[in-house]
């Protein structure tokens, strides 16, 4: 037995309307379905990236993500572009702040980074 591919990567977000617009009006990325979880008071959003998914939760009072300094655990999640200068413009005209673009030192890859509503560091990577 191995694993073939990641299938979802899960992100909670504190407002869930800012960041449904986000991944979906700035990321662009396509929703699969939207789920209203009654009991839970929460939404759930399944958003289709490649042939991944990103499932986007809303719950009640969920406390913020350490990031600084970085606590253990999952660092970032990184999605890759064919052109990252065209995509930090594209960012930036829906005022989304971008870190200059650097150089990976072992590909050799330009890469950068930003944020999502809730300071969730994303990265963008030159494949």
């Amino acid at each position: 037995m191995y694993l073939k591919k990641i299938h979802h990567v899960a992100i909670i977000a504190s407002n869930y309307c800012k960041s449904k617009e986000f991944y979906t009006k700035i990321l662009n990325l396509e929703i699969i379905r939207e789920t209203y979880r009654k009991e839970r008071d929460s939404y759930k959003l399944d958003l289709k990236i490649g042939d991944s998914e990103i499932e986007l939760f809303s719950f009640n009072n969920s406390p913020p993500r350490a990031s600084y300094p970085e606590a253990r655990g999952l660092r970032h999640l990184a999605f890759e572009v064919e052109n990252i200068e065209k995509m930090v413009v594209y960012l930036k005209s829906k005022n989304v702040i971008c870190e200059p673009i650097r150089i990976d030192e072992l590909t050799g890859r330009k890469f950068t980074f930003f944020k999502d509503p809730d300071e969730l560091p994303l990265e963008i990577y030159e494949g």
